[in-house]
């Protein structure tokens, strides 16, 4: 009697531990489940797509006795052939397994028969049961890819690969090394790369490409789903994309640093003096523009031309013919209050619309034009003759610009904009800060047309709010208007000439600002956080220019996949170690795609497989002045001496250096 009494607790016991199962009828084994592999039994249900190859499990919620299982628990083929299994007990033998000697056979059917003949260990009884099924063969399927032992990650872009591609691919299920070599690809475009396998494990292979692919270049794996077929499964295939590393070889013959930056200012000369229009002699636009010429561009190439006389890339003579020619077509060139439009025509010089409303003068365009033209007015010699009446004619460009007008009638701003059709249609305020500080200086500085500090610190500065001084990768950055500085034009084109050495206002101090605005474009473009492909410490530079997409400014806030060359060149007198790595890549390591006619190409995109094979004047110009700036100072000196910028920078509130 006490001996049913504990048994009796037991079972409470047992029962309370497995409320989610129902209360057994005494004296009957109670079936819980029945299934292949995890999926479910039903005892009525169609049970179709299970896998071939996983074990029978039923369960129940009692122990049984092992020695009634074998008999009793039976799997059967479509003929009601029995099939023998292998049996496993588990869980204090409440749940018993049986494995098919052989895998199942796919598409087939199958019954299991749970016979009346198998005992509860107490003796219950059970009453039997039979589960109709059929088989699906489950799908092969790709365990984990990788490269150099690093996992990939399909969904995500894969770069730095070897140029022998190398890819260890791990398969749920042994596969032939014959039929992966067979059904895999890696192709660049249309061109097809043979392949070698060989084979780690039954279900592991490596795949290696025979030869080496091209660097920096975008690749196709796949293995085709025809894969299954030869296993006689299902497989979906597995296709990534991928980008090789770096061709590290020389492209060129090694130069001398000081040769290499030389050569680099003769040939991106080459723009200015070759691809000068042959009438305007002023700077194309770019080398596509035909009869459009710049402004602005023309601006950056007279400072190109003093350059070029100074380094003998010219004669003198030659250099002053071809300023001559510039100057006086600037002359009779359509002006508009005395500032040109951004584009002329280089052969009647007839403003040609910059887009719908600007058609007139614009003003920014027209500071980088009077930089230039200082800066050669500096160069010259009053002494020579036929110099000093360039010097003359120079001298009435300048003091034609009407400054003062672009106020619009006297408020603390200047204009970007205006335009005898459209006047001040465009309403766009010159504020800071961006490129165009020279713009503010140019107008204080100007002889016959000045305006006061009132407008600079108004507009220009927005009264005080151009001060940023935030941290990036634990660089300060003084002024911006936009995270991490804006594209480095802004620390290039006002400080052609603009010296920022020692040059400081109530804002900040210029020469930190330039420094930290290229260090903070540099680390940004080292630590590359949108994974493109060739950004490093060799590798880097956001600004304006040409893309994929077409023209933008680029910066890390607008960051595209764009490195354009003459963000980190122009970047040399502040970052100069940094800018010769990237001169050295740019020349020695992708110097086959991306050296042309005047030096390096626009920009590029190895991501989105796009070189550019473009020149733009505002992009080659900043590369040979501020190569100058930082060997020689040459510009910044010339500028910097014109006693009526030294006025206007003192005007502004401006501390610098004495000459």
């Amino acid at each position: 009697m006490r001996r049913w009494v504990l048994y009796g607790l037991l079972l409470l016991i047992g029962f309370s531990c497995k409320k989610e199962e129902e209360k057994p009828v005494p004296g009957t084994l109670q079936l819980v489940s029945v299934s292949v592999g995890s999926d479910m039994l039903e005892p009525n249900g169609e049970n179709s797509g299970m896998a071939t190859d996983r074990p029978l499990v039923a369960r129940f919620s009692q122990t049984v006795d092992r020695a009634t299982v074998p008999d009793h628990f039976t799997l059967y083929d479509a003929g009601d052939n029995p099939i023998p299994m292998e049996i496993a007990y588990l869980d204090n033998d409440k749940t018993f397994s049986g494995t098919p000697v052989e895998e199942l056979k796919v598409n087939s059917s199958y019954r299991i028969s749970i016979g009346a003949g198998i005992r509860g260990s107490r003796g219950e009884e059970f009453p039997g049961i039979s589960f109709g099924f059929t088989t699906l063969n489950p799908p092969l399927t790709v365990e984990e890819v990788s490269s150099g032992g690093e996992p990939l990650d399909p969904d995500s872009r894969i770069r730095q690969i070897s140029r022998i591609a190398e890819f260890t691919v791990t398969f749920s299920d042994s596969v032939s090394r014959d039929a992966v070599g067979m059904n895999t690809t890696i192709m660049r475009g249309a061109t097809s790369y043979a392949v070698e396998v060989t084979s780690v494990s039954n279900f592991t292979l490596t795949i290696r490409t025979e030869e080496e692919l091209p660097g920096l270049s975008k690749f196709r794996f796949a293995i085709s789903p025809s894969l299954g077929t030869t296993l006689g499964k299902e497989f979906e295939g597995l296709w990534f994309e991928f980008y090789t590393e770096l061709d590290s070889t020389y492209k060129f013959p090694e130069l001398s640093e000081e040769e290499l930056l030389t050569l680099v200012q003769q040939r991106t000369f080459g723009y200015f003096w070759d691809f000068g229009h042959p009438v305007s002699g002023l700077a194309r636009e770019r080398n596509t523009s035909g009869e459009t010429v710049t402004s602005g561009g023309s601006g950056f190439g007279l400072m190109a031309m003093v350059v070029a006389m100074e380094r003998g890339f010219i004669t003198r003579a030659e250099g002053i013919q071809r300023i001559n020619t510039m100057v006086e077509f600037l002359a009779t060139a359509d002006r508009f209050h005395g500032a040109w439009s951004h584009w002329l025509n280089g052969s009647t010089g007839q403003v040609i619309p910059f887009s719908t409303y600007d058609n007139g003068g614009d003003l920014v365009e027209t500071s980088y034009m009077a930089m230039g033209l200082i800066t050669v007015r500096q160069y010259l010699n009053e002494n020579d003759p036929g110099e000093l009446l360039l010097i003359e004619k120079i001298n009435t460009l300048w003091e034609g610009i009407e400054w003062s007008w672009y106020t619009r009638g006297g408020e603390p701003a200047l204009y970007w904009h205006w335009s005898p059709q459209y006047e001040w249609q465009m309403n766009m305020k010159i504020r800071g800060y961006n490129e165009a500080l020279i713009t503010y200086v140019m107008a204080a500085s100007s002889p016959t047309w000045p305006i006061d500090a009132v407008p600079y610190h108004t507009t220009w500065a927005r009264g005080g709010e151009i001060v940023h001084n935030q941290d990036y990768f634990g660089i300060n950055l003084p002024l911006s208007n936009q995270p991490y500085g804006g594209p480095l034009f802004f620390a290039h084109y006002s400080f052609m000439g603009i010296d920022p050495r020692g040059l400081s206002d109530q804002y900040a101090d210029y020469w930190e600002q330039n420094v930290n605005h290229s260090l903070i474009n540099y680390f940004y473009c080292s630590l590359n956080p949108l994974n493109y492909v060739d950004y490093s410490t060799d590798s880097w530079g956001l600004t304006a220019s040409d893309g994929p997409t077409g023209y933008s400014a680029h910066s890390p806030t607008n960051d595209r996949g764009v490195i354009t060359p003459t963000a980190a060149l122009s970047s040399f007198p502040y970052t100069p170690e940094e800018s010769m790595r990237a001169l050295k890549h740019f020349y020695y390591m992708l110097g086959d795609r991306l050296w042309g006619t005047y030096g390096f190409y626009d920009a590029f995109s190895p991501t989105y497989e796009w070189w550019a094979e473009s020149f733009l004047a505002i992009d080659q110009g900043p590369i040979i002045v501020m190569i100058e700036n930082y060997r020689s100072q040459l510009l910044w000196e010339l500028f910097m001496s014109a006693p009526e910028v030294r006025t206007g920078l003192s005007k502004l509130g401006f501390q610098f250096p004495a000459p």
